[in-house]
């Protein structure tokens, strides 16, 4: 699902096959991303292939990504943050062929247990002056707004039944959709 962190309104949603993984079945609202908005994602979704079809839309990104993904400084900024450059494979970074830039940003944020929590973003957001990391990272934390969407549609729309009542494969997709198209008509009555 692709969800507006200030309505949470759907605006793109996809229903695949159970063990379809979760790329295949995201990829396609790839189309719904557009020019003037920022993406937000969690780690699950940095994979050069996945950077590169989502960048094309126009959009720009903000996605978590691991901290042991390679990510060379190849210009460090004011803020902290720094410019990397992303590739499709080892052969390509060792040959300096097809990478992306991109801008990496780097915070730890306390546990209650008094540990930090570190966190790794990427984002096309080239310019620390544009958008200071400090602010990119206070942004990238909305991504949780799609779990209090999970709730509304877990806990208010199907009103605590765990599963789809539909027996056939395409009417749990009318289903779906249906719910779907629920959680939008309730998300644009509530901000109106």
């Amino acid at each position: 699902m692709l969800v507006e962190c200030g309505t949470h309104a759907i605006f793109a949603a996809h229903l695949g096959p159970y063990r379809s993984a979760e790329w295949d079945i995201c990829q396609p609202m790839l189309a719904s991303l557009q020019p003037g908005m920022l993406c937000l994602a969690d780690r699950g979704f940095n994979g050069y292939s996945h950077w590169q079809a989502a960048q094309a839309t126009g959009a720009d990104l903000l996605w978590r990504c691991a901290h042991n993904r390679r990510l060379p400084v190849v210009s460090a900024l004011p803020d902290g943050s720094y410019l990397s450059m992303i590739y499709p494979d080892d052969k390509s970074r060792r040959q300096g062929v097809g990478g992306i830039s991109m801008r990496v940003i780097e915070y730890s944020l306390p546990k209650l247990s008094g540990e930090a929590t570190r966190y790794r973003l990427m984002t096309t957001l080239l310019s620390a002056d544009a958008a200071p990391a400090a602010e990119l990272a206070a942004c990238y934390h909305a991504r949780w707004q799609i779990e209090a969407v999970f709730d509304e549609l877990n806990t208010h729309l199907q009103q605590g039944r765990r599963t789809l009542r539909s027996k056939t494969p395409e009417l749990v997709k009318q289903e779906f959709y249906g719910w779907v198209l629920a959680h939008y008509a309730v998300r644009w009555r509530c901000t109106r």
